[in-house]
């Protein structure tokens, strides 16, 4: 079972022009086996409130569109930050207290048994949480190696 961060998401939306490695790694994804981290929507969020911000406003309305899909997609596999996730991502906070928001994405893997699939390997490395970096991977996971 998968953690999706931003960053593997987002690539998702390019379709055929994404990362090879990205999509290898979503052919492989088996229907419900992939989960967001509700931090992966309010940076999705962000993403769309910047350009409007900045006036880009046929642009928004695409990634709105498109966020608006991928809520629909995940409805029931956003998962939250709770109170055992702020125990744990209070643990790998100290004493490195970079990444916080990466840090809190750990947590909730850490708590569901998760593999977070994410370009930033090292911002999780000294979480313990395992981590697939399919923009360096040449296929999709090994699913006997990865537990």
């Amino acid at each position: 079972m998968y953690l999706i961060d931003t960053n593997v998401i987002s690539e998702k939306r390019k379709g055929a022009r994404a990362n090879s490695g990205v999509l290898a790694f979503w052919r492989q994804v088996l229907v419900n086996e992939d989960f967001l981290p509700a931090q992966a929507v309010g940076e999705l969020r962000r993403g769309v409130e910047n350009l409007k911000y900045r006036g880009d406003l046929r642009q928004a309305a695409r990634l709105e569109n498109w966020l608006e899909s991928v809520l629909d997609e995940y409805a029931e596999r956003i998962l939250g930050f709770n109170a055992e996730c702020a125990h744990i991502w209070g643990r790998l906070m100290s004493p490195n207290d970079q990444n916080p928001i990466d840090k809190q994405i750990a947590a909730i893997a850490l708590l569901y048994d998760l593999t977070i699939i994410s370009r930033n390997e090292e911002h999780f490395a000294a979480t313990g949480v395992r981590v697939i970096n399919p923009f360096q991977a040449a296929g999709a996971p090994d699913r006997d190696n990865q537990r």
